[in-house]
């Protein structure tokens, strides 16, 4: 386990990373390196039936995928999520929320990545299997040109 590359991906998410601030979401690693997303509850996340939305549920899943497999990996690299299946198993009404990421599979270009997010209360509200690429073109490190990097990844 590298614990140096966890922090540092820690770092990048809560410093780089404006979807992690706008949500309110913290990001750390437990000792087996799993992610673990959290999120307090925020009542402007709710869809108008008064539950958390199902597009936060997505994303703090995707989240805790992606950096379980980035936090898994020997030296830093950039993956995408090239698939991503989630079940809704119960509404999260007025809940902070947690979701942790679990290798399945770890390969050289591509990881497979359970997730499970639960509510205040410890009950599962949405699980999650992810897949995520490795992008062997994509430096680690923050680019000075933004745009020829953002070309890369669209190009993978």
């Amino acid at each position: 386990m590298n614990t140096r590359l966890m922090a540092e991906l820690a770092r990048m998410f809560s410093e780089e990373a404006p979807i992690a601030r706008y949500f309110g979401m913290t990001l750390s690693f437990d000792d087996e390196g799993r992610a673990v997303v959290e999120l307090p509850y925020n009542p402007n996340l709710d869809h108008a039936l008064g539950a958390v939305h199902g597009g936060v549920y997505a994303t703090m899943l995707d989240i805790a995928g992606w950096f379980t497999a980035a936090g898994a990996r020997d030296e830093p690299c950039w993956l995408v999520t090239s698939e991503l299946s989630i079940r809704f198993l119960k509404p999260a009404v007025r809940t902070s929320l947690r979701a942790v990421g679990k290798m399945i599979k770890s390969g050289k270009r591509q990881d497979v990545v359970e997730m499970h997010m639960y509510d205040e209360k410890d009950h599962l509200v949405g699980h999650a299997v992810g897949t995520f690429v490795v992008l062997p073109d994509v430096p680690f490190e923050r680019p000075g040109d933004v745009a020829s990097t953002q070309q890369k990844v669209l190009n993978w």
